[in-house]
């Protein structure tokens, strides 16, 4: 039988974090500046977050905005990160380096899978920014990272979605392929079925204003999508 649908919300703050486990996340993505599309956040912050939580948490490790070309002093500080946020509890990491041409930094971003051994890697966002999306599935399998967060290489996942679907169908039973960027209740299951992917992602910024500040409602949409995808679900 294949694993639940799961639904991981990316969150900058304490009240965010505890919010969408509430509204029935199976996972947060922990950033900081997620203005930006997520920065690695403060170790401090993610030991507060793993004493108020209990479903997993993701650790962003992104040393600055902009591109994903890191020179050798980030990388460094890459490795650092990740250190300390195995040290800190997380229970799988997020991050995503590539070449100046934009192709997958295979060799490099081994290095920090190898790193962050045991915990799992989701190959972020700058999977989006590569020019052939088939050769970079296949590099990103060679890294021996664990997902690929996607928007199929559009601005969203519903407009990348049927590149997205010829992802998730290339990669099989090799890596995890999770849609992300515009996802909200109001379209979660039309992504579902048009990808067939068994994880989703979503920072519902597309709904809702930022930063986060009206819980109440980020709770509801957390739990609406929670919800469409227990309808999916075999049992």
């Amino acid at each position: 039988m294949k694993n639940k649908l799961l639904l991981e919300i990316s969150v900058e703050s304490v009240e965010a974090a505890a919010t969408a486990e509430r509204g029935g996340a199976g996972r947060i993505e922990l950033c900081s500046d997620l203005s930006v599309g997520g920065l690695t956040p403060d170790v401090a912050l993610l030991r507060t977050v793993r004493r108020q939580i209990q479903i997993p948490i993701f650790v962003m490790i992104r040393p600055r905005p902009g591109d994903f070309v890191y020179s050798s002093s980030e990388f460094a500080q890459m490795k650092k990160s990740i250190a300390e946020a195995k040290d800190a509890g997380a229970d799988g990491l997020v991050f995503g380096i590539l070449k100046p041409n934009h192709a997958v930094d295979i060799h490099r971003t081994h290095e920090l899978v190898e790193l962050a051994q045991p915990l799992p890697v989701t190959f972020h966002r700058a999977f989006d920014a590569c020019p052939d999306l088939s050769q970079a599935l296949e590099d990103v399998v060679r890294s021996a990272a664990s997902r690929i967060l996607t928007s199929g290489g559009a601005r969203s996942a519903p407009e990348g979605a049927a590149n997205i679907a010829m992802v998730v169908a290339s990669a099989g039973e090799r890596i995890t392929i999770a849609p992300g960027a515009g996802i909200h209740a109001g379209n979660i299951l039309q992504v579902a079925a048009a990808t067939q992917a068994r994880e989703f992602h979503s920072g519902l910024s597309s709904v809702l204003p930022h930063p986060q500040t009206d819980y109440i409602q980020f709770q509801n949409e957390v739990r609406a999508m929670a919800k469409l995808l227990s309808t999916l679900d075999p049992g």
